[in-house]
């Protein structure tokens, strides 16, 4: 199953930028770009996570998996978005065990979500 990586490309991380400056989101996108998306990961751009106040953000989710959202990211922190990118991928349930995630999951993870349940149909 595909993981999709959404990237917050709005997020300006509290700055006041010049027209026509790339925000610090969109960086952070290309920055991944750059170090290179792993294989079985969607980049998807969006434009916002509602993590406005965090600074930059991202989030991690697939199907039947817990999903996760990260902050108070930016551009140098791309190879380490990677590598969280990759081990969530591996993990069957979204878990990454603690000492495997990068130091930025385990310090800046904004939310934790559970992975959405069917529920039976009710009976008519």
């Amino acid at each position: 199953m595909a993981v999709t990586l959404h990237v917050c490309i709005t997020c300006r991380a509290g700055q006041t930028l010049p027209e026509g400056e790339p925000t610090p989101g969109a960086r952070l996108r290309d920055a991944i770009l750059e170090a290179g998306v792993p294989e079985g990961v969607n980049l998807v751009p969006v434009e916002c996570l509602s993590a406005c106040s965090q600074g930059c953000s991202v989030a991690l989710s697939a199907p039947g998996r817990w999903s996760y959202v990260y902050g108070r990211l930016s551009h140098a922190n791309a190879r380490d978005v990677v590598a969280g990118a990759a081990a969530y991928a591996a993990a069957a349930d979204g878990i990454v065990p603690w000492r495997s995630r990068p130091e930025i999951f385990r310090k800046q993870s904004l939310a934790r979500i559970p992975p959405i349940v069917s529920l039976p149909e009710a009976a008519e």
